[in-house]
């Protein structure tokens, strides 16, 4: 808080009338805390709330990676005819199977099928209607691509991956939220205390104006003095207005933080909070921010990513040997049950094994995306060690920001009490006729513009904290934010 002597007192008595009317929609509303406007923040923020859909979107690509080694039900069937002079014959036909392919590479199926047929006449001797069932099992196997469940899960993996980088991505949208909300939280407080410094001196200029006129009249002073003290009135007055727009302007935009057309709404007392005098250690902070950092570690998961795509190319780059088997049961009758029993009686049964070769020539498709897929690693690698370099520059600037911050604020402060003592002189040598309106009204400007300062170096004080605590991914520890 702003120190005043206790010769000004009579003046910042009348100061806090005119910012009492300023602020009295404000004053109406209980006390809001920053812990208060980051809680709002994280449940009604626009920003937030659009980035919560991608940690659901990638979620629901681990469920589309699996979709390839979900057992597949298929059904088919046909019916149709042909007929000509004198003859007549239907036939119908209806397959079920189901296949399951593994991660190994295996892809196991099972089917059964139905035919049926009749002629109108029919053959002496013969079915009418015959039906024809069978039963089939077979296997595929990959010998030289696709061998193994760890190509065949890079898909999945992948995705499994990239719900981890969402999360890190929302992480990183609620920590920039925070510190726009913490920012936008203090730069209303300064924005506050700065319109009653504002609404101070248009108090002291006005007393000024006030005794000037009352010292001509008495044959002390002159015109020009008065003039001066009315013009002092004047530019204090417009202070106080541009003083006024800030304060609009500032709680606006945390309302826009906090909440989703709230801007009506009124806002408590917000207050600078204390600052603990002890200076951030570098390597604490770097330490904790390549622990926290989301950016830092989304590029380590992506580095994961392009390691199983680089194991899928070169996997493609291997020629295609396959091996396949297939074991059938088959049964004809003139009913489908019979049909189907006599295929169970294993009296006529088939078997098969075939194998398939493919070998694009040259491979050079293969290889080339084999050589992207590496390129494409090797550069994210380069990319993580610019990241964690930057990391480590943030941390470098916060930790001097802040250090520095810290001893503007206490230059600051004494620079406003110095400002203080020599408006306090200048308006006494005024009060004895030793000095002009022009020179108080210089030394008022000059206290006035000392306490903005000060206010300024508490802001930007704040606002090198926040943005350390930013660097160092810290800011949901410190305010107990347990993310979704």
């Amino acid at each position: 808080m702003i120190m005043i002597p206790r010769r000004l007192t009579a003046a910042l008595l009348a100061a806090s009338f005119a910012c009492s009317a300023a602020l009295a929609q404000d004053s109406a509303a209980p006390e809001l805390t920053l812990e208060q406007c980051i809680n709002r923040a994280l449940a009604r923020n626009f920003t937030l709330e659009i980035g919560r859909y991608a940690p659901e979107i990638a979620k629901d690509g681990i469920e589309i990676a699996k979709g390839g080694y979900q057992p597949q039900l298929s059904v088919t069937g046909a019916t149709g005819g042909n007929s000509s002079p004198g003859f007549d014959s239907r036939s119908s036909n209806l397959r079920v199977g189901v296949t399951q392919e593994l991660y190994t590479g295996t892809t196991l199926s099972a089917s059964s099928r139905l035919d049926r047929s009749s002629s109108d006449p029919f053959t002496v001797g013969s079915l009418n209607p015959a039906y024809d069932a069978d039963l089939t099992l077979s296997a595929r196997q990959s010998l030289l691509r696709g061998l193994g469940s760890e190509v065949n899960r890079a898909g999945l993996n992948r995705a499994k991956i990239g719900l981890d980088r969402a999360n890190l991505d929302y992480k990183a949208t609620a920590l920039d939220v925070i510190q726009d909300t913490e920012n936008a939280y203090y730069n209303l407080a300064f924005a506050r205390e700065q319109l009653a410094v504002r609404n101070f001196s248009y108090a002291l200029a006005q007393r000024l104006f006030d005794e000037a006129k009352i010292r001509r009249d008495t044959g002390v002073a002159t015109n020009l003095d008065v003039l001066q003290a009315e013009v002092g009135v004047a530019n204090a007055r417009r202070n106080v207005i541009l003083a006024e727009q800030s304060v609009k302007d500032r709680q606006d935009a945390l309302l826009a933080l906090i909440g989703q057309f709230e801007l009506d709404n009124a806002i408590g007392t917000v207050r600078f909070a204390e600052v603990s005098p002890a200076t951030p250690v570098f390597a604490s902070s770097y330490q904790m921010a390549k622990q926290n950092q989301p950016d830092y570690l989304s590029s380590l998961a992506a580095i994961e990513q392009l390691k199983l795509d680089l194991k899928v190319a070169k996997d493609d780059s291997k020629p295609d040997l396959t091996v396949g088997a297939a074991l059938g049961l088959s049964g004809t009758n003139g009913s489908g049950k019979d049909a189907f029993g006599d295929a169970l009686d294993r009296q006529n049964h088939s078997w098969q094994v075939d194998f398939a070769f493919n070998y694009p020539w040259g491979q050079t498709s293969g290889k080339a995306r084999y050589r992207q897929s590496l390129a494409g690693l090797s550069r994210e690698q380069v990319r993580l060690k610019q990241v964690e370099q930057n990391i480590e520059l943030q941390v470098r600037s916060a930790v001097r920001s802040v250090e520095t911050n810290l001893e503007s604020v206490k230059i600051a402060t004494l620079a406003a009490k110095l400002s203080e003592q020599q408006y306090e002189l200048e308006k006494a040598k005024f009060d004895a006729g030793q000095s002009t309106s022009r020179r108080v009204l210089e030394a008022q400007n000059d206290l006035e513009d000392a306490r903005v300062n000060e206010l300024q170096a508490k802001v930007s004080l704040q606002g090198a904290i926040s943005t350390l605590h930013r660097v160092e991914g810290s800011s949901l520890q410190r305010y107990s934010v347990n993310l979704p």
